[in-house]
This record gives structure tokens, sequence and C-alpha cells, in this order.
């Protein structure tokens, strides 16, 4: 039945569906499916969904996002963005940085710098400004959502079949919310430990960011690169921090990389308490923490502190989703099962992000992921996510950069025989007149041994590493071989160009220390 000539010039005007009244709101969405409220719903409201959602809505599609943040047991919540943007990479880089500062301050002196011996950081002061960041880029998720007609939600929501969804409010209004397409993206939640006292005065990732007051001689639980950033930024803030550690750290890089930065963490101070677990957490009564411990030969013990923060993983958001009721299969983890890329046991659920079985757990693989989804559901496109050669950096004190394989993975894919590891000990020129060791600097390719040997893995520890690895990371993706690398004429002086001069193996035993310009 053809429209009204008012009801086409709506529906012409469709991008402004969300001034529209129901009546005209209904004659709008005449264009899109006749059988569902929206072409696609993203349940999740963090990188990855919010990619999907507007790289869809740039199809005339029509778009709805969920999105809805359970306080923690301290009450912490935030606004839409996700993980990476409220309680992740943003905040926690942020922190780094104030860090680097006080760090910089220091090695000023020595640059002719006349700086006051007392120098003293604010937490209020950081907190502030990392938090009012924070807010700019929720409004600005927000504003882009409305900008490309995505419908935006601030509720929780869980499958009544699979094409149907309960949306919940803060208030508990529901509405029911039917789609063609159904994407999960809602990330994962830092886990405590079943242990007493742990919900009670324990703290996670989810609060440090946030806390009200300075954390005071603070003791960061786990191994994991979430454990030992914070770690490295309170103790860089001037906080006496600890960390306990059951077996090892970087459980996953490469361990000869992880020792560096644990070695270098120790050299600034951090302690490290090795091969215990925590058994009791309580508050005395003036305020601060008892942590009751074990070792592995039941030896236990007392410690003192004012913050406990957890960092000993993290549980995927799946378990509210009723995920039964859509026929979504789930692996032992709560992890969405992957029968093809993102696509879930049934063929118009996907997931994205962390939530994914046999995914990578970082913002920019759920963007890139998402994106690329919308292009295959809306846009006719084929091309995939790739998985494989995914960069990444541990923004501890002395970064840690990596992309592809770790040599203890590429000794067990290849054999140690058939691999050849370039590396060096180099210094930053910056180290020389603040007097740093760099002792931890650290560099080394992994390639295969014959032919022009392609490099399966390259690793960095330095100052700003992230930054030195991602044009060598797209490199390596492109089939980078040793050969290449060595050809290539380095930017001087710069860190970057240690990499480009790597000529020593470990196979021959030689001194890989950097000696002279």
């Amino acid at each position: 039945m053809a429209l009204p000539m008012c009801g086409r010039l709506l529906y012409l005007n469709c991008r402004k569906i969300h001034r529209l009244s129901p009546i005209y709101r209904t004659i709008c969405s005449q264009g899109s499916s006749d059988k569902y409220d929206y072409d696609l719903l993203v349940i999740g409201g963090g990188s990855g969904g919010l990619a999907c959602a507007k790289e869809a809505a740039q199809y005339d599609k029509k778009v709805m996002v969920l999105d809805y943040v359970d306080p923690t047991p301290k009450g912490t919540k935030w606004g839409l963005g996700g993980t990476c943007v409220n309680v992740g990479c943003i905040p926690k880089k942020l922190m780094h940085q104030a860090a680097l500062l006080g760090e910089a301050i220091d090695d000023s002196r020595k640059y002719g710098w006349q700086v006051q011996d007392d120098v003293t950081h604010s937490w209020d002061t950081l907190v502030a400004g990392v938090q009012n960041h924070v807010k700019s880029l929720n409004w600005g998720h927000r504003i882009q959502l409305k900008d490309k007609n995505v419908q935006y939600m601030n509720a929780k929501g869980s499958f009544v079949d699979n094409h149907t969804v309960k949306a919940v409010t803060a208030k508990g209004k529901e509405e029911l919310v039917t789609a063609e397409n159904i994407v999960l993206a809602t990330g994962m939640r830092p886990r405590y430990p079943k242990i007493p006292g742990a919900l009670e005065y324990g703290i996670t990732s989810d609060d440090i960011f946030s806390l009200k007051k300075p954390p005071g001689r603070t003791l960061v639980i786990g191994g994991s690169y979430v454990a030992l950033e914070c770690a490295g930024f309170l103790n860089g803030l001037g906080f006496p921090t600890s960390v306990m550690v059951r077996s090892i750290c970087l459980r996953g890089f490469d361990q000869q990389m992880a020792r560096l930065v644990t070695d270098q963490m120790q050299s600034k101070g951090v302690e490290f308490l090795w091969h215990i677990v925590p058994q009791q957490l309580e508050q005395t009564q003036d305020g601060h923490l008892t942590m009751t411990w074990m070792d592995g030969n039941g030896v236990s013990g007392h410690l003192h502190y004012d913050t406990v923060m957890f960092a000993i993983g993290r549980d995927p958001e799946t378990s509210s989703l009723n995920l039964d009721l859509a026929g979504v299969e789930l692996t032992a983890s709560g992890k969405i099962a992957s029968k093809n890329g993102e696509q879930s046991s049934v063929p118009h659920i996907y997931a994205l992000g962390d939530i994914l079985q046999g995914g990578i757990e970082l913002t920019p693989v759920a963007i890139k992921a998402g994106k690329l989804l919308a292009h295959r559901l809306f846009g006719n496109q084929t091309l995939t996510m790739d998985y494989e050669k995914v960069a990444t950096t541990v923004f501890t004190p002395l970064e840690y950069s990596c992309v592809g394989l770790s040599e203890e993975a590429a000794i067990e894919r290849h054999g140690e025989e058939n691999i050849e590891v370039y590396h060096a000990f180099y210094k930053p020129v910056e180290f020389s007149v603040a007097e740093r060791t760099a002792e931890f600097c650290y560099i080394k390719a992994i390639c295969t041994g014959d032919g022009d040997q392609r490099i399966l893995g390259l690793h960095i520890t330095g100052p700003h590493a992230g930054e030195m690895m991602q044009g060598f990371a797209a490199a390596v993706k492109c089939g980078l071989t040793y050969h290449q690398l060595a050809s290539t004429v380095g930017i001087h002086p710069t860190s970057a160009e240690e990499v480009a001069k790597l000529h020593i193996t470990k196979r021959s035993g030689l001194d890989p220390t950097v000696t002279g310009c």
C-alpha cells in the first residue's frame, strides 16, 4: 500500500526517526524487515559492539544497542563504551603516563632542570582528569550513535527466544525487542577469588581508576598483564606496591620477556611475593586490611595493606543472557562457542570480542571484527577477521610489545632446530644523560631457520615499545623476512633502529649487547 505524501516525506527523513511520534516511527520502519523490529540488535556497548552497530547503520539498516553495567561490589559503575573506555585501556594508559612523568621529573635534573626535591603527586587531581576524559568519551559514543540513527537503550538484555530479547532498565521497566540478526558483545568482568572477605574488602581494575581516596600501601594479587600494569603505575605514583603471584607472570606471553618485565619492576621497588596464594581478607578496626596467605608447603602468614586489588583473571558476561532459550552453545569457560568465525551455534546470532571462543581479548581486534561482520551481513562482503599476527603491548613501567609467536610457541610449532633467534640488548639514547640502567631493554626476532628467514615473532621491551611495534607489526603481517629487515636503513638515533640492526643469534653464543651509537 502506498504511503501518503506526508508519510513518504517522513520515510525519506528516517535518519531523524528518534524525533518522530510513534505512528510515524512505524511508518518509517516499513523500509526494514516487516517481521522484526530491527535488522540488527547489539547486546553490549563496548568497542566491538559499537563498531558493529555504527558500521551496520551506514547501510541504512535499523540498528539498536542495549548496554547496561552491573555495579561492582564497591558500587562502581560507568557509562557507554565498555571496558576499554571506562576501566581498561584508556584510564590505564593515562595513569601509566602519570607514572612516567614522575620518572621524567627525576631524569630532568640530570638534563639541567632545577626541580625542587619535594615534588608531590595528587591522586585526586589525577582521578578527576582521567574520569573527565572518560566521561567525554562516553558522551561522544552516545552522540555518534544518535548521528548514525542507532537506537540506544541503557538496559540489560536477555533472550526470550532466538529472535526476541527482553530489555530491562535500571528502574525495572521491561521491553521486548525483536531482530533479524543479533550480536553479543557483553565483554568480561574481573574475577574474585572464592575466599572470605574478597567481595567485601577487595577491589579490581573496575574500581582502581575512580578510587575516591589514594590507595596507599597496595597488594595486587595475580600475574596477569592487568596486575603488572596496575602495580607498575601505582608504584610509579609513589604507593608502596606488592604483587602476589601463584606461579608465573604473563602466562601465554614469551617467558624470557616476562622475566625482563618483572625484573625491571623489582628494580624499581615493586615487591613480588612468589608462589603464594590468598586465603582470607579481613578489615581491622582502623580500616586497614590483613591478608592471610599460604604457600605450596602449607606455610601461612599475614600481610597488612591499605588496598588489596584482585587481578586473577576475567570471566565472560554471558550467564545472564539466557542463551539456552536461544539455543546458543557455550564453552566450559562460559564463552560463546564459535562455529564459523564470529557466528555462534545459531546462524543469525554472533559474538564479538572477549566472549568469543578463539578470539583475542584486545579492543582493536573486537573493533575490526565488528566492522567486518557488519560488512558481511549487510554489504555483501566476504572478508573475515584474521586473528593471526595481532600485535599487543603490556604497559608496564618499561613497556613490552610483541607480535606473532613467542619463542616457546615457535619451538613447539617448528622445532628448536628449525628456528633462528636474533637478539640484542640496547640502550635508548635518552637513558644516557639520565644515567638510567638499560639492562632490561631487549629485542628479539624469532625467525624460520631456512631461506629468507621469515619472521615468526618480534618482541621488544623498552620505552614506548608499543609505538615502536606498530609499524613493524604491519610488516610482519605482510610476511617480513629477516633479510628484508636487515636491509632496512634505520632512523638514527632511535630505539627502533636497533630492530633493523639485529645481527647476533642466540645460537652463536656471542654477547648481544649493542655498543657504540
